[in-house]
């Protein structure tokens, strides 16, 4: 194990992990009126419920695909599905919600390189988060071929131990030197989003996740202000 694969999958998520939180604390804190997905629907709305709900619902299954999935315990789930068939349950049901999110996210980088009205209100960095998503899924869809070539779960199980020993602060990559390409390629370039989450117009889904909490709200109790007024007549 070398010193570039120590550092990348030792040290690097750490790094990552550290600016995603810090960096988007201090840009709440700072820069508010710039927290916002800046959409481009109020300038164009053809095409965009197709391609919005595609993205959208791609990633955040693939989101919480990949957070259940690597971070459960092998023990929690042993008893009731082998290391095979939940791998295989991965490439099946990942595969179906990662197609659904590249042909969205494409749609969506057509329509805003082709429009001129979206391109010309469009940051660098719009376009270059997108492009960057669209590399992502694409090595995660290669990977699948990959992954149905060893259908055992070996390699799941090698993943998901590295991911919960990030967690635990216990890391080890040693496990991860025998994995082809792809897989390394797709978790520094996974890592590197979390790096920029910050700096771009990721942070709405802080927003997003945190209106879950509206549905637990305490009732507004809202007083008029003509109870005190005098009855007429």
């Amino acid at each position: 194990m070398n010193a570039l694969h120590n550092f990348l999958f030792v040290v690097y998520p750490y790094i990552c992990l550290a600016v995603f939180l810090m960096g988007s604390l201090a840009r709440f804190d700072r820069d508010q009126y710039t927290w916002k997905s800046d959409s481009s629907q109020m300038l164009r709305s053809r095409g965009m419920k197709w391609a919005s709900n595609l993205f959208h619902g791609g990633i955040l299954f693939l989101f919480v695909g990949h957070t259940v999935g690597m971070l459960t315990p092998h023990a929690v789930y042993e008893h009731f599905i082998s290391p095979a068939n939940k791998q295989m349950l991965a490439i099946v049901a990942g595969g179906v919600a990662g197609t659904a999110c590249f042909i969205g996210l494409s749609m969506l980088i057509w329509r805003r390189m082709t429009d001129p009205r979206i391109r010309l209100t469009s940051h660098r960095t719009d376009l270059a988060i997108l492009w960057i998503l669209w590399i992502q899924l694409s090595l995660g869809l290669i990977t699948l071929p990959f992954s149905l070539s060893h259908s055992d779960g070996s390699v799941m199980l090698i993943l998901s131990d590295w991911a919960q020993r990030i967690v635990v602060l216990n890391p080890d990559a040693s496990g991860l030197v025998a994995l082809a390409w792809p897989y390394k390629v797709h978790m520094v370039l996974g890592m590197t989003i979390f790096l920029l989450f910050p700096f771009s117009r990721l942070v709405h889904v802080w927003s997003g996740l945190a209106s879950v909490f509206y549905v637990f709200r305490p009732y507004q109790v809202v007083r008029s202000r003509r109870l005190n007024l005098p009855k007429k007549g």
